[in-house]
């Protein structure tokens, strides 16, 4: 029973942890893509990866955090316009392909040795190296708090200051999605993911909008990559593989696409249930007749195979989410 218990804690806590607020931005970032406009972008996770790099180098070179958030915010904005420009103009789902391709391409560059003075080559970057000035932002004193069963230090890597930045933000962008969707602009997006002809025909520039949701979403995606390093450690095989494209997809689809409120739900659901039963699962292979079956390395791969089957079920049988409407999803994707 008492095992049970831990492992519930644990499980819970990931609905406050930084790695849930990260996948959330990510998420939201993508739906302002995929939920709103239609655009099929396969590889957030190099948007994540370059914010990351952008925010952890300029930290390294002893730059101030405020130019840091600039230019990882910056990153994403240039990669969505050289990943926009050339593709956007095409029918059809080139946009995948391309943004599929792009993030493994930045992955391998982060892994390159011909970078690694900057990028720390297939290593990463070790959080030692950047974490100091985020720190210094807290206000928080010294020591430990207890909330119930969830007790963290108050400044550090996982501390209560970095929940409470990460979620801050969560909170931030989506107050602007809340806002820009609901505009004028918003509208239109809404009017190309349904059918963009008719858009055209009243005059809109499809091409222009398109590119501004991309660099919107790209430059959410690239903070969110910040909030996901900031805790860790920057790493390319970890940040910038197919794995966490897969998985904000799954949060986005299991909250519901085109809703506000939808990603955040989805993350904090999906999350805990990915710990319980990965903390499950190696409480069980500690046992030395289910170890016998399933080893300690064995639960990742099994974790990353449940995954999979959750978006194919989500996919085939709940497309809209917990929260979407199925009538936001009838959209032809071009």
């Amino acid at each position: 029973m008492e095992e049970f218990l831990r492992i519930l804690t644990q499980s819970a806590g990931e609905i406050l942890a930084p790695t849930t607020a990260a996948f959330a931005i990510a998420a939201i970032g993508l739906n302002l893509h995929f939920g709103y406009t239609g655009l099929l972008n396969m590889g957030q996770a190099g948007f994540m990866l370059l914010g990351a790099y952008g925010f952890g180098i300029t930290l390294t070179l002893g730059g101030p955090i405020w130019l840091a958030f600039l230019i990882a915010i910056a990153a994403g904005v240039v990669f969505a316009l050289l990943l926009g420009m050339p593709t956007l103009q095409l029918r059809g789902d080139y946009l995948a392909i391309v943004t599929i391709s792009a993030a493994e391409i930045v992955r391998w560059f982060g892994r390159s040795t011909l970078w690694q003075e900057w990028t720390g080559g297939a290593s990463g970057l070790q959080g030692r190296y950047y974490k100091d000035p985020f720190h210094a932002l807290s206000f928080l004193p010294e020591g430990r708090f207890a909330l119930g069963p969830f007790e963290y230090i108050n400044t550090g890597s996982d501390s209560w200051f970095t929940r409470i930045f990460a979620w801050g933000l969560v909170a931030l962008v989506l107050i602007f999605v809340w806002l820009i969707t609901r505009s004028p602009w918003g509208r239109v997006l809404k009017g190309i993911r349904e059918d963009e002809d008719a858009v055209r025909a009243l005059g809109k520039s499809v091409y222009s909008y398109k590119l501004q949701a991309l660099v919107l979403g790209g430059a959410i995606g690239a903070l969110a990559g910040v909030v996901y390093a900031i805790p860790l450690a920057i790493s390319p095989d970890s940040m910038g593989g197919r794995t966490m494209t897969f998985f904000v997809w799954t949060v986005l689809l299991l909250g519901g696409a085109a809703t506000v409120f939808g990603p955040v739900l989805g993350s904090m659901i999906f999350f805990t249930a990915y710990m319980f039963m990965r903390t499950g699962m190696r409480a069980l292979s500690e046992d030395t007749a289910v170890g016998n079956v399933i080893s300690t390395t064995q639960v990742e791969y099994i974790g990353g195979m449940l995954v999979g089957i959750t978006l194919m079920c989500l996919v085939i049988f709940r497309p809209q989410g917990i929260l979407g409407n199925k009538k936001e999803l009838a959209f032809n994707v071009r």
